[in-house]
């Protein structure tokens, strides 16, 4: 699938935590994790699985930056 938006990052689904609507993605992306909120019916039409290896997508328009 080509896309857009370049950040795109390779990792491994370390967990998938379905709710009635929503589901939580925790994604290890070379040892970090990055968490998702996606809809259930992405996650399920996705078929996320324990470790599959998927790309996280990140919009640059989503993405906050602050100095600690």
């Amino acid at each position: 699938m080509e896309l857009s938006a370049h950040n795109q990052l390779p990792g491994k689904v370390k967990s998938v935590k379905l709710g009635n609507v929503m589901a939580e993605v925790v994604v290890d992306v070379a040892g970090h994790e990055v968490v998702s909120a996606i809809t259930r019916v992405s996650a399920e039409g996705l078929g996320l699985k324990e470790g599959m290896e998927v790309l996280v997508v990140i919009k640059s328009t989503e993405v906050m930056i602050a100095k600690p």
